[in-house]
């Protein structure tokens, strides 16, 4: 609904904490919204934004329909597999793909190139992140303190390569 449609005394149905409920609209707030009284439990809410209303409640349409079909269900949507590559295959985590670079290449290596030395031979994908770097570099740190169990040797400043 829009702020335009919205009229003082009128009832509409609205969702208050997750349900649907008729609601009459008493005056508008000074805060913005209106002051509202739920039909149903006769106390007093407040509705911040015209979203919140979901349409009169004089409505032929909204009276006709049973009280199932008016209350609201979250769906989950269901995950897509993201470990499992076409072939059937899993795919490697960040760490992992990232300690297969390094010890394929044999020489020491920054976060960033290892990122991309992961996506160029198709081990790994970023599934999205802005800093995939800083987040391979994290969990580089994160595994480093495990002392002489690391997978990982700190080279230089920023550079690592694989424990032999």
């Amino acid at each position: 609904m829009k702020n335009a449609d919205v009229k003082i005394g009128g009832e509409y149905f609205a969702k208050v904490t997750n349900k649907k409920v008729t609601v009459r609209i008493d005056a508008e707030n000074r805060s913005g919204g209106w002051d509202a009284t739920n039909l149903s439990t006769g106390k007093k809410v407040r509705i911040k934004t015209a979203g919140r209303l979901q349409g009169p409640a004089g409505s032929t349409a909204a009276t006709d329909a049973p009280a199932t079909e008016t209350r609201s269900r979250k769906r989950v949507p269901k995950k897509k597999d993201v470990t499992a590559t076409p072939a059937g295959e899993k795919k490697l985590s960040c760490v992992k793909a990232a300690l297969k670079v390094l010890t394929d290449s044999g020489e020491p290596m920054n976060a960033q190139e290892m990122i991309a030395a992961m996506v160029d031979a198709g081990l790994w994908e970023s599934p999205g992140g802005k800093t995939p770097h800083a987040t391979l570099y994290s969990a580089i740190l994160r595994d480093m303190k495990r002392g002489d169990e690391s997978r990982f040797v700190k080279t230089d400043r920023g550079r690592f390569t694989a424990r032999a």
